[in-house]
């Protein structure tokens, strides 16, 4: 239930909690036309796609004006929960699939989410420029950074370096060694009780 999200983001604005709570409708009648997300998946929404989602929320406050890349947003997430998070930021949820952009346009309509963009394309075409690009595992990390780091402009204006956010679960040793101590990282189980999150992390890449 969207509780489980409340109870982690206390400080939500009403207009925050009716969008976030109407989301499962939405994709469970997109759904059931598009297959986006898997059914046993959507038995555990809140938790496996929006928390799951926000997690970035812990590690990053995105300032006003902030423009974000969400690179093969899928249905759209990370980027739906975060835009929801914070409206006075931008961001394009892009992917190659017509379908899954879709359901991404529909829902960020339905929501009138103002502040998202959605965009069929490869990430290899994306040729604009953002302060982070953020991702749900879409690719091995190296392979993630040599296909985005052209777009992530150089002035920052965050806490944080401008970069790439990256959700990932398991084993990262192989994947983080080209990037030595560049790379930052933060279980989610130290924000997060749910077991789903014992083996995810958040993978921080200043470029």
């Amino acid at each position: 239930m969207s509780e489980s999200i409340f109870r982690y983001f206390p400080l939500l604005s009403d207009l925050q909690k009716e969008k976030l709570s109407k989301l499962k409708a939405i994709y469970d009648r997109w759904n059931s036309m598009i297959n986006v997300i898997s059914r046993k998946d959507m038995d555990n929404f809140f938790v496996h796609h929006v928390l799951h989602s926000l997690a970035i929320a812990r590690v990053i406050t995105f300032l006003p004006g902030t423009r974000i890349l969400d690179a093969g947003t899928g249905g759209g997430f990370p980027g739906i929960p975060l835009a929801i998070l914070f409206p006075d930021s931008e961001f394009t949820l892009l992917d190659s699939i017509e379908k899954k952009i879709k359901v991404v346009r529909a829902v960020s309509d339905e929501l009138a989410l103002e502040n998202v963009h959605p965009v069929r394309k490869r990430i290899e075409e994306e040729s604009d420029r953002f302060h982070f690009v953020i991702s749900r595992a879409v690719t091995g990390f190296p392979e993630f950074v040599s296909l985005t780091s052209k777009n992530i402009i150089a002035e920052g204006k965050n806490f944080h370096g401008n970069g790439i956010f990256y959700l990932k679960g398991g084993d990262l040793t192989a994947e983080l060694s080209p990037f030595k101590k560049r790379a930052k990282v933060w279980p989610i189980k130290d924000f997060f009780e749910e077991p789903y999150f014992e083996t995810k992390v958040i993978v921080y890449l200043p470029v």
